[in-house]
């Protein structure tokens, strides 16, 4: 199976830079077509994967693994490093390899009540450092960092950790309900949920605040991308942005499907729908 598994994923990387290819993989096709929508091509890609685990089923065997993408991305006169973290499955029959897909993604959907206004009276200064937002990004757009809580669905308080290390003030402990903050191995929906994080920096007058802007060119390093895939208003995912292309257009990286210098839209990602919307924020620098 091993073998299968790795002939497959040579398939996929050669799919990525020769046009001449069968479609093997209709996320990579998507890849390519977005990369060609920017007029940026894909000149190299190396992969690595490993099994999770294998689990048997009677008449068939799946095997959940992981893979590790690192794409040389062409745009114009710019060169940049893309990568990601898949998680996939592999089925097996007879000992062959007749499936393989990448993990639907499900993202966190509940707890939307904050009160963001309780705090109004209070003084939260401080200046938000971009680089070291962005720094911390890079640090940790694989790993996590051991000083916080790890989820399942990791992208909000990832990007929370990132804002945070940026000189973001944390506000409104122990209401849950309340602020923007993470202590005492507690925290906010707003610090983990990706519609109350969307919430919050809608409407924060004080600590952490943000100005909606309504197109990306316009987001700066260390600024914030909602996401809503089914376009329901329910706000899904979140993403920091961490570089330009070579239009000035945000790269960004993220957790759950962790991902660094990933091109704005996702419109690579099995997430992604026709009806998705977009927040954009850019941070407020001094409040």
């Amino acid at each position: 199976m091993k073998e299968q598994l790795q002939k497959y994923l040579q398939c996929r990387l050669d799919q990525c830079v020769l046009n001449d290819r069968d479609v093997v993989c209709p996320k990579i096709e998507r890849k390519k077509e977005l990369a060609s929508k920017r007029n940026a091509e894909i000149v190299k890609v190396i992969g690595k994967g490993w099994i999770k685990k294998t689990v048997e089923h009677g008449d068939h065997t799946e095997v959940l693994y992981q893979t590790q993408l690192t794409y040389l991305v062409k745009q114009l006169d710019l060169f940049y490093i893309e990568e990601e973290i898949e998680s996939r499955i592999a089925t097996f029959a007879e000992k062959k390899l007749v499936d393989d897909r990448e993990v639907d993604v499900v993202y966190e959907e509940n707890h939307d009540a904050i009160d963001v206004f309780s705090d109004e009276r209070v003084s939260y200064p401080y200046t938000y450092d971009r680089q070291k937002a962005v720094q911390y990004a890079e640090r940790w757009w694989n790993s996590y960092n051991p000083a916080y809580k790890q989820f399942e669905v990791d992208c909000t308080n990832y990007i929370s950790q990132c804002l945070h290390a940026g000189g973001a003030p944390m506000r409104g402990y122990p209401n849950r309900g309340r602020g923007w903050w993470m202590m005492h191995n507690n925290w906010s929906y707003s610090w983990s949920v990706a519609n109350s994080l969307r919430l919050y920096l809608t409407h924060s007058t004080v600590g952490l605040k943000a100005k909606e802007v309504y197109s990306p060119d316009e987001l700066l390093l260390g600024d914030v991308i909602c996401y809503d895939f089914q376009g329901d208003g329910r706000y899904d995912h979140n993403t920091i942005v961490t570089g330009k292309d070579a239009y000035g257009m945000p790269l960004v990286n993220a957790h759950t499907t962790n991902s660094r210098l990933r091109y704005w839209s996702y419109e690579d990602s099995s997430a992604y729908t026709p009806n998705i919307q977009y927040k954009f924020f850019s941070i407020v620098d001094h409040p």
